[in-house]
């Protein structure tokens, strides 16, 4: 116990955090029923970390209270010896999609090493001189979200070196409802790693131990793999965001619609990247008979080249639609109806997105939204048994 309050005042001490001593670090972790996040719990990793070279996955999500992580820790003498950044960059400057490059961190003097680009796996050698890895970053639940696929590597990597990895929980915001088809390993890509449905309802601690359970790392390898689970989360919880996890979605709104928009990025239709709305609103220079328009722009570290640039769209605004509990396919019905060139309508990247190929034959062959969900009913049930084996909460 004089540990425990050691860490906790020495912390508090260090970061000017004081309420951590009355709630992140409660005893029983029921102050207020406030979501406690993995990194909160300072009294747990430290004893896990201190006096070991750690490298750290982290982005601008990774933060406790208005600290990030990896200034905390420094703050604590832990021995960070690097970061390894997804998409967007440790500090979430970059556009979807756009490559990562290495570098060092000027706040902090730390090797930046990049895993998105050319390398997305860590290697041996980049491996060698740590002992425990921590991965830290705020998911939004969705199988296309490529941080989990991130992550799925960094496990991979560790299971072939040999090193600790070590999952600092998150809420899922989408991770009330599960929806979607579950992918066909045949569509293995880096926006869909597993046999998951689009909508997953799982944490990226959940997740991470389905990971390593289900044999899904090359090889059917296991990783050392260890979570420290939020205190006071449980899936019925809708959860708000207070740092975007990505330029593109910067709002809770967008969030919750990103599951259904997001599909619109493997076909003709704008879902308003360029705009201040991405996801929320969608459009096409084609479509004049629609109520709304927009026009797409480029912004920098956002989105540099989105889709029909300068160009008036027609179409949608969602940014007051009501989101439910499940995905909705009637914005893509609707769009692939209304299109005149329906051939061009779907781009080669639907399938990827999608994760299966009948999803766009469906829409082609004129199929209702409800026969379209009766055909994922089957390997959804098969996927919710499989997932209770993981669940960390409620």
């Amino acid at each position: 116990m004089k540990t425990v309050m050691n860490v906790r005042n020495q912390f508090a001490r260090l970061t000017g955090l004081a309420f951590f001593l009355s709630i992140s670090f409660s005893d029983h972790g029921q102050t207020n029923n406030r979501i406690i996040t993995g990194a909160e719990q300072i009294n747990v990793l430290m004893p896990l970390i201190q006096n070991k070279p750690v490298a750290l996955m982290v982005n601008p999500t990774s933060v406790i209270g208005q600290t990030h992580l990896v200034d905390s820790l420094q703050r604590l003498k832990v021995n960070i010896k690097k970061i390894f950044s997804p998409e967007h960059g440790f500090r979430g400057t970059v556009e979807a999609g756009e490559t990562v490059n290495n570098a060092t961190d000027l706040s902090t003097g730390i090797a930046v090493v990049s895993l998105y680009g050319n390398t997305k796996k860590p290697t041996p050698e980049q491996l060698a001189d740590v002992d425990v890895v921590l991965f830290d970053i705020q998911d939004v639940g969705v199988r296309f979200f490529t941080y989990i696929s991130s992550m799925h590597y960094l496990m991979e990597a560790c299971a072939e070196s040999g090193k600790k990895i070590i999952i600092l929980d998150r809420p899922n915001p989408n991770g009330y409802y599960i929806d979607g088809p579950v992918l066909h390993m045949e569509l293995k890509s880096f926006v869909g790693m597993h046999p998951i449905p689009i909508v997953h309802g799982l944490t990226v601690g959940e997740l991470a131990q389905m990971i390593n359970g289900e044999g899904w790392l090359e090889g059917g390898k296991k990783c050392d793999l260890q979570v420290i689970a939020m205190k006071n989360y449980d899936h019925s919880k809708k959860y708000s965001l207070l740092i975007k996890p990505s330029p593109n979605l910067p709002n809770d709104h967008a969030i919750a619609l990103y599951p259904s928009t997001c599909l619109f990025e493997g076909t003709v239709i704008s879902l308003g990247r360029g705009t201040k709305n991405p996801f929320e609103i969608l459009g096409n220079p084609l479509l004049k008979n629609q109520p709304f328009q927009f026009k797409p722009m480029g912004i920098e570290g956002v989105a540099k080249n989105p889709l029909h640039e300068n160009k008036i769209c027609y179409g949608i605004d969602l940014r007051t639609e009501n989101v439910g509990s499940e995905i909705s396919l009637r914005y893509l019905i609707k769009f692939y109806n209304e299109y005149p060139d329906k051939e061009k309508f779907f781009n080669s990247y639907f399938n990827t997105l999608a994760g299966n190929k009948t999803l766009k034959e469906q829409i082609q062959k004129g199929m209702n939204e409800e026969d379209i969900r009766d055909s994922w009913k089957k390997e959804l049930n098969q996927y919710k048994k499989m997932r209770k084996k993981y669940l960390l909460y409620p």
